[in-house]
């Protein structure tokens, strides 16, 4: 889960600001009867049916359900709500007209990654706030060409309701403290810190208490989900091996900055124990999810793109083995959430945004 207007740019390191790539619309769309066009399915997207667009301009992205299925929090840069950099909204699927979705954050200073509470009345999220009102300095783009993104060490995670009121600072560690998620079972937060001086995962109970922590091995470790069971983790993880990749990695991180263009996927139980790598396709692979079924992972890739430009949703078995594509946008496909009851699928994708720099959200009805 990270800022989208830094690292969601970043991952292909190639292009620096991915979301600045026009569009153009697909001839491959598919009628799907005589009454209904889905027009924003792509022909090959089999598992996907009944589109919907949910917003209409900016930068919109981790958008998750809430646990009724009722609900839909994200966070996003759109200048005509007048902000300036990313802040959490929700939409209430039950209700429409909608058009301009609830802030939940302060409106200060730079947020990312909101998911509901179990009692669907509440939010957890990160916020620089307290820091400073103003959004915080994005570094600019490398002369190697290289890309990072910055790890704000005000990042400090906290939970509030849905009127934007902040019932309890959950974090209060010196350093990054964000990319909070929350137990199907109710019971754990895990999140992505950097109190130990390198980025790992830890989890917490829902009131703050009882921190642990889960990973200990050098390198990012981060944006982090449970399984549908609360037994297992999934996360994307940065493994540096050779000298000049852990010597680029520590100083970029006592700068305050990673590189996220080489990411594989990790797969461990909740306290830690069976770690092991899920998949070694190459480039980035991150944003995973867990299939309803909790024996496969669904994920964000550029690793078929040959320049690095194109992420696409992918789906692959806890094995490793059935990989399967499942999304065809020609520039971003990311953030896929399934739905609790497993009836539906939301994410992120520049899909249908008419040539613009927009990153919207879509929901989708799951075909298995």
């Amino acid at each position: 889960m990270f800022k989208k207007t830094v690292l969601y740019y970043a991952i292909s390191g190639i292009v620096g600001m991915l979301f600045f790539l026009s569009c153009k619309p697909s001839q491959k769309m598919l009628a799907v009867s005589k009454d209904y066009v889905d027009t924003l399915r792509y022909q090959e997207e089999v598992h996907l049916k009944n589109v919907r667009q949910l917003t209409f301009g900016g930068d919109n992205a981790e958008a998750y359900w809430s646990f009724d299925n009722q609900k839909i929090v994200f966070q996003a840069t759109n200048k005509k709500w007048g902000v300036e950099c990313d802040q959490i909204y929700y939409f209430d699927l039950s209700q429409k007209g909608m058009d301009r979705p609830p802030l939940l954050s302060t409106g200060l200073g730079r947020t990312t990654c909101s998911y509901f509470m179990p009692d669907n009345k509440s939010i957890v999220y990160a916020s620089t706030h307290e820091e400073n009102a103003s959004c915080p300095h994005v570094p600019p783009r490398r002369e190697d060409g290289k890309y990072v993104w910055p790890i704000y060490e005000s990042f400090d995670i906290y939970h509030s309701d849905l009127k934007g009121n902040i019932i309890k600072k959950l974090t209060n560690e010196p350093g990054y403290d964000a990319e909070a998620t929350v137990s199907p079972k109710g019971d754990k937060i895990v999140f992505t810190s950097l109190r130990s001086g390198d980025l790992e995962l830890y989890t917490m109970n829902t009131d703050g208490s009882d921190v642990r922590q889960i990973t200990n091995q050098l390198g990012y470790d981060g944006g982090a989900f449970f399984s549908p069971d609360g037994t297992k983790l999934i996360f994307r993880a940065s493994r540096p091996k050779t000298e000049a990749d852990i010597k680029e990695y520590k100083d970029l991180l006592t700068q305050g900055l990673v590189m996220p263009t080489n990411m594989e996927l990790y797969v461990c139980n909740v306290d830690g124990s069976g770690l092991r790598q899920l998949t070694t396709l190459g480039k980035a692979n991150w944003a995973p999810f867990f299939h309803p079924s909790g024996e496969k992972v669904i994920f964000s890739s550029n690793h078929k793109s040959a320049r690095g430009y194109q992420f696409n949703l992918f789906m692959i078995n806890l094995d490793g083995m059935g990989l399967k594509q499942i999304t065809h946008d020609k520039v971003f496909d990311a953030f896929p959430m399934f739905s609790f009851d497993g009836k539906k699928i939301i994410f992120s994708s520049n899909r249908n945004n008419k040539g613009t720099r927009d990153t919207n959200l879509f929901v989708a009805d799951w075909v298995e």
